[in-house]
């Protein structure tokens, strides 16, 4: 059970609900520490006082601001955990809003709000089903740490998790980071959405969404740790060149999409065909991308005559 962060209560209104935070994530990614390579001692950092010209213990190490060059404002944690903000002993809830009114951008860290003891249940558990039955989403503020923040209240198998938010002004404005306009063919939109409809999935409770980093880094840790070979690097993928043709490009990532899958070509919407004047850059590669449906057709009858195609090629298997 992992431990509380911070305890307070979730106010809307004049309903009351005491809680305790505990961090809804974990981070199992693997750290490092700082030695000297020469004989493998650890190197730390050491807190000097400028003043004193002396290293100081934790015990002597508190908070300031620097008002001037010369003149330094101390702050007690007390005096912030004292600060006069409503929000500094509850979450207080603003507003409720759609979720799809939420930037992503301004979602972040998540944690659990856990009722505080029995007194807590009736009023935790008519928020829990209020936000439920509404599909909306609640937007509170609170002080966590020396400042107020903003954050999100949604409901995740019956428990009301807390997410912070950034505040609008900390979210850059991307229009620096635009391309020039560019014009694009519905066909090349349809490939799109074709090649997102071959993607597409229910969850992402699939093998391959998991940390590949780590587990090699574990790997690369115990090779050398029994004095083995390292893990060979992966060849990259050959990418035959750079694709100028973006048909192409989409019909071959299609074709990949259902490889992956283990879906045959059938099973997935065909890819729309291209307009008559973009047929110059494709007139070499689209005869290739059709011959094996013509195969697959032609081996139903005799291995000889699917011999005799042009491209010498077998055709695949359903």
């Amino acid at each position: 059970m992992p431990r509380s962060i911070w305890s307070g209560a979730i106010s809307f209104g004049l309903v009351t609900v005491p809680i305790n935070v505990v961090s809804a994530t974990e981070d199992h990614s693997i750290r490092f520490h700082q030695y000297h390579l020469e004989d493998m001692g650890r190197v730390r950092v050491r807190k000097f006082c400028e003043v004193e010209d002396r290293e100081v213990d934790g015990a002597e190490i508190g908070k300031g601001y620097q008002l001037t060059k010369e003149q330094v404002i101390p702050i007690s944690d007390e005096e912030l955990r004292e600060i006069p903000l409503p929000t500094a002993k509850a979450i207080e809830i603003e507003a409720f809003v759609p979720l799809g009114s939420i930037d992503p951008l301004r979602i972040g860290e998540g944690y659990y709000l856990q009722p505080a003891g029995q007194v807590a249940a009736k009023p935790y558990k008519l928020l829990v089903q209020a936000l439920g039955r509404s599909s909306k989403i609640a937007v509170a503020k609170y002080a966590w740490s020396g400042r107020e923040r903003l954050g999100l209240l949604r409901v995740k198998d019956d428990v009301i998790v807390l997410h912070a938010m950034r505040w609008p002004d900390e979210i850059r404005d991307p229009a620096e980071l635009l391309p020039e306009p560019v014009e694009l063919t519905e066909d090349e939109i349809d490939g799109a959405l074709s090649l997102m409809d071959s993607m597409s999935r229910d969850d992402l409770e699939d093998p391959e969404f998991r940390d590949t980093y780590t587990e090699a880094l574990a790997e690369i840790i115990e090779a050398k740790r029994e004095d083995k070979p390292l893990p060979a690097a992966p060849e990259p993928a050959d990418s035959g060149g750079q694709v100028l043709d973006l048909m192409a490009a989409l019909n071959q990532s299609v074709a990949q999409a259902q490889a992956a899958r283990g879906e045959r070509t059938a099973d997935v919407h065909e890819m729309p065909k291209k307009k008559t004047a973009a047929k110059k850059t494709t007139a070499k590669k689209q005869p290739a991308k059709k011959q094996p449906a013509k195969k697959t057709a032609a081996s139903k009858t005799t291995k000889k005559t699917a011999a005799q195609k042009t491209s010498g090629r077998r055709p695949r298997s359903a």
